[in-house]
Formats: structure tokens, sequence, C-alpha cells
């Protein structure tokens, strides 16, 4: 069930995250902008991070590993809210949300961090 933005929303949605695997996605994180909750993929549609499949240089590897890896932890932390934009899916299917926690994007402690940056409608290259 995905939570629509009503201007103060309470933080109801969690699950016990896992990293993705070749098996069932129920609940797990695919890479930093991208997981799966209770069977639907989820887009975070307010960042960017770097890719995983395939990473285009090295730097990109190590710096998409590390967004996936904080991305499972802040998803495992605590209750977090997804709410909906102006577009509900992007071309691949999967849903388009912005994930907060207590008000704050996720998306923007990613950034905040150096793991990713914000989504102006294009993707930029993280190689130097």
């Amino acid at each position: 069930m995905l939570a629509s933005f009503t201007g103060s929303a309470v933080d109801t949605l969690s699950a016990s995250f896992s990293i993705c695997d070749a098996g069932a996605r129920t609940n797990c994180v695919v890479d930093g902008d991208t997981f799966w909750h209770q069977g639907e993929k989820i887009r975070i549609a307010d960042i960017d991070t770097p890719e995983l499949s395939p990473p285009r240089c090295a730097r990109e590897r190590q710096l998409g590993e590390a967004a996936k890896r904080r991305l499972h932890a802040l998803l495992n932390a605590d209750r977090f809210s997804l709410i909906a934009g102006w577009r509900d899916e992007d071309r691949y299917g999967r849903k388009l949300r912005t994930v907060t926690r207590q008000g704050r994007s996720i998306g923007d402690i990613l950034v905040s961090e150096g793991l990713a940056r914000r989504w102006d409608g294009s993707r930029h290259p993280w190689c130097d």
C-alpha cells in the first residue's frame, strides 16, 4: 500500500529489507534509488544514484555500492512514508515516490552524503 501526500504524513510503512538477489523480490534494495516494497518496485523520484548494472567505471561502482548499502540501512532504520508525485510510474513500470521519514526526504540524506544527486530529468556521468 503506497501512501499519498496529505500535508503532514505520519510514517506508517516499514519492512525488513534485504539486498535483492535472484529470488523473489518482496522487500529488498536493488540499488541506491530503487527498491521493492510489498512486491512493488519503487524508484525514488527526487534523486539519481550511480548505476550498478552496469557501472561505467570503478568509481561509479564504488559509489553505487555505497548508495545501495546506505539506502538499505535507511529503509531498515524506522518507519517511512512513500509520497506520490505528478507522475505515478516511469517508463519501466516502477512506482515513482519520494521516500520520507518525519517529513524529511531520504533522498536529501543521500544527496548530503555525496551518494546521490538531485534528479533533474536526465542522467549525468559519475565517472571522471
